[in-house]
């Protein structure tokens, strides 16, 4: 028996970028399911767009990013760990939000955890504390220590996103995998991983789509997008001036 899967994250409010994976996705009739873990809102301005396609979906799970958390604490009136400029940012998407996904976002889990052929993977947006809270990003991550972070877990498979680069490791009890960012790349490339499960193996293949990006960068400066010259110089690598 053996089972595949693929994982998306921080799709961040791109819907050329997501049609352009799941597209891909829909063409292999070996996957039996999707794993979304977080952000799919955020720094793109397409929030209504991207959580149209995934929720309407039922082959897909989700867990929750710190910008679905972000946008729900400022819809609740909470306090907000956003300041400055990226607080703007988020005040403007959620004011853009349909309110008809809001009861589907408050409800998304930090982790899912799953088995598939006797393996255990688990899926969060990122590393948590004991108070189940993001930790601080770690821009350098290694086997090593993502495994002090892990010793103890039961895991075969750990994926997470919020760091937008591929990560890729393997130490002796696990594989530690961020497949990058679906919405956010310096290249017109939208980036996924699938996960080939059996018994005795878990094999890893990361993936990126070609799509025509021209539209989206340019729906920043059209629509105003409030920190719009930041997002797309490090988030796009400013393609849209190449």
């Amino acid at each position: 028996m053996s089972t595949k899967i693929a994982v998306i994250t921080d799709v961040h409010g791109n819907s050329a970028a997501l049609l352009a994976v799941l597209n891909e996705i829909d063409q292999n009739p070996e996957i039996n399911h999707i794993y979304c873990i977080g952000d799919m809102v955020g720094i793109g301005y397409e929030t209504n767009e991207v959580l149209e396609i995934l929720f309407s979906r039922n082959d897909i799970s989700f867990v929750m990013g710190n910008h679905e958390e972000e946008i729900i604490a400022i819809l609740e009136g909470k306090e907000s760990v956003s300041q400055g400029g990226e607080k703007i940012h988020h005040e403007w998407l959620a004011n853009r939000l349909d309110k008809k996904f809001i009861p589907y976002i408050v409800e998304l889990p930090k982790e899912l955890i799953v088995e598939y052929e006797g393996k255990k993977l688990l899926f969060t947006h990122y590393h948590l504390d004991a108070e189940k809270q993001f930790i601080a990003i770690d821009t350098e991550p290694s086997a090593k220590k993502l495994h002090d972070i892990y010793r103890d877990s039961p895991f075969d498979l750990i994926s997470f996103g919020h760091h937008h680069p591929v990560h890729f490791f393997s130490s002796e009890s696990r594989i530690y995998l961020n497949p990058g960012s679906l919405g956010c790349h310096d290249k017109p490339f939208a980036r996924y991983a699938t996960i080939s499960i059996t018994t005795d193996d878990l094999k890893v293949e990361l993936e990126e789509v070609r799509y025509n990006n021209q539209d989206f960068l340019a729906g920043y400066e059209r629509l105003a997008v409030p920190e719009k010259d930041f997002i797309l110089n490090i988030f796009h690598g400013n393609q849209h001036l190449t």
